[in-house]
């Protein structure tokens, strides 16, 4: 690995937890029309139910330990998703909203999802897989690609399988999909559980492997909306265009600190952040207007004219 340790701590690792946490969104309301606000407590929940299993079963590997805490994420994202068979739109995301602020609360009042902690902070150490260490950037790196590329493989084969067309039929028509045979409790709840369960994993590699010790603010609803933003930049209904969202939400608050010094016009950090909600806001409004399939459909079409260049006839 040559990049520098700078590179894998704020750039490559965050990008690739973020890549899976908007790759189980994109699930949820690209490819099913979901929408959903509560992703950031989802992933809080699969977070702090690893913790959880890593903590108090003796001897508990870490893989295992995420994959059980994605499960009881799956859980509350089914439980959650329960209203979607009645409701949907702009009532479906307050329903996932009010999961958000319910779990930001349960993780700060009750004590024993923190290990009796008293300000609600966790932290783990000594990770390894069957005996190698996961202490160095690189290693953290290598561990969560290895995450990413067995959920987006497996993301890849569900939307084009069976599921997938179900999916997109209650996305497009719900009332036609019903109609032909779809069960649209299967396929909502189907939606909610699969993503669910990614974003809990993502939520684990972030606290575990990212972080090492967090709290319930990490997993706030500005994680929610940063995701969402994510798979609308990106591209909705599109497995690549949760990569380029997260590429982009990662790179573009580094960009402005840097630029600025590069241009010899240094600014505030605060100008920087405020700068950065005003272009998401902009880039957001611009992609729902021009293209509201994203970057992803930009890159496809770049492919297309790169193709039949220089001869486009």
């Amino acid at each position: 690995m040559v990049a520098s340790e700078y590179i894998f701590r704020a750039i490559l690792i965050p990008f690739l937890i973020l890549s899976l946490a908007a790759l189980g969104l994109n699930i949820l309301v690209g490819y099913c029309g979901q929408i959903s606000l509560g992703t950031g407590g989802f992933m809080a929940v699969g977070a702090y139910a690893a913790y959880n299993f890593f903590v108090r079963i003796e001897g508990m590997p870490v893989v295992p330990a995420l994959l059980l805490g994605g499960l009881c994420s799956t859980a509350i994202g089914v439980l959650f998703g329960i209203p979607s068979l009645r409701i949907k739109g702009l009532y479906l995301a307050v329903a996932t909203l009010a999961a958000q602020f319910f779990i930001d609360w349960s993780f700060l009042r009750i004590k024993w999802f923190t290990n009796d902690s008293a300000s609600g902070s966790v932290s783990v150490s000594g990770l390894q897989v069957l005996g190698l260490p996961i202490d160095t950037p690189a290693a953290k790196y290598l561990f969560c690609l290895a995450f990413l590329c067995v959920f987006a493989l497996m993301a890849k084969n569900l939307v084009r399988g069976n599921v997938g067309r179900e999916w997109m039929a209650m996305r497009d028509m719900d009332v036609a999909a019903s109609v032909i045979g779809i069960r649209p409790v299967q396929a909502k709840l189907s939606a909610f559980a699969v993503s669910s369960f990614i974003v809990g994993v993502a939520g684990g590699l972030w606290g575990f492997v990212h972080l090492g010790s967090w709290e319930p603010a990490a997993f706030s609803i500005d994680r929610s909306f940063q995701l969402l933003f994510m798979i609308i930049i990106g591209g909705l209904g599109s497995i690549m265009g949760s990569f380029f969202g997260a590429a982009f939400i990662v790179i573009l608050p580094i960009l402005l600190n840097q630029i600025p010094a590069w241009l010899g016009v240094p600014i505030s950090t605060a100008t920087a952040s405020h700068l950065e909600y005003m272009i998401f806001g902009a880039l957001i409004v611009f992609f729902l207007i021009v293209e509201p399939h994203g970057l992803a459909r930009l890159w496809s079409i770049a492919k297309e004219k790169l193709r039949l260049w220089p001869f486009p006839h």
